[in-house]
């Protein structure tokens, strides 16, 4: 019961006229079929009169089957004034529907300008553009610092690895000596103790080694 008194829209008044249209379209093309025979029938009828020799009766004939024709010809102009009423009710159809999609864009557009103050969206703007500026000169201030730190580190292993190598060199000559010192004294009395004595490095020649290789 409901649905009886539910008001119609736009396109169920459109439905119900595209129906409607296409109920008279196919009764036109019933009506022209029924004509194309009486046509035949007419041409048959006024090929009997000719033969027979009856002129008055082909004369009669042949003025029906004018008018005839004519009507006929009548069917296709409605035929196609009714296609043309079904495709422009369908076209203002979806013209309506595209104004009233640009009214509920209008209006969607207007809401959004009322919360949206130009001003504050470029001082946003602007503010977002500083804080990244200030991003990106943080991030290289801290990848200089890095690098200078691991510029550093490399110094201090350089450094470490000259001291190493000095005392390498010094342990070298330390060995050797110590190798050498029990065969040249090996058969004479207190020979070690001599040599243990003139092995012996002063830190002063430690000094003076490290100092010739540029550490302090």
């Amino acid at each position: 019961m409901a649905s009886l008194f539910k008001k119609k829209t736009v396109d169920d008044v459109i439905k119900e006229q595209s129906r409607e249209l296409r109920g008279t379209q196919r009764q036109i093309t019933r009506d022209r079929l029924a004509l194309e025979r009486q046509e035949k029938q007419l041409e048959a009828e006024i090929k009997k009169m000719a033969k027979s020799g009856n002129r008055e009766a082909c004369k009669i004939l042949a003025k029906q089957l004018v008018q005839l024709r004519k009507q006929k010809n009548r069917t296709y102009a409605v035929s196609s004034k009714v296609t043309s009423m079904n495709t422009q009710t369908k076209l203002m159809n979806s013209q309506m529907k595209m104004a009233g999609a640009m009214s509920s864009t209008a209006k969607t557009m207007q809401a959004v300008n009322k919360k949206m103050d130009p001003q504050k969206t470029m001082k946003t703007m602007q503010d977002f553009q500083k804080e990244n500026m200030k991003m990106g000169m943080t991030e290289e201030m801290i990848n200089d610092t890095l690098d200078d730190f691991l510029d550093e580190s490399g110094d201090e292993e350089e450094s470490q690895d000259i001291v190493n190598q000095v005392l390498d060199e010094i342990g070298i000559e330390i060995s050797g000596k110590m190798i050498k010192a029990p065969a040249a004294g090996k058969n004479v009395p207190g020979a070690a103790a001599a040599s243990s004595k003139k092995v012996g490095i002063s830190d002063d020649e430690i000094e003076r080694q490290l100092r010739s290789l540029g550490v302090d």
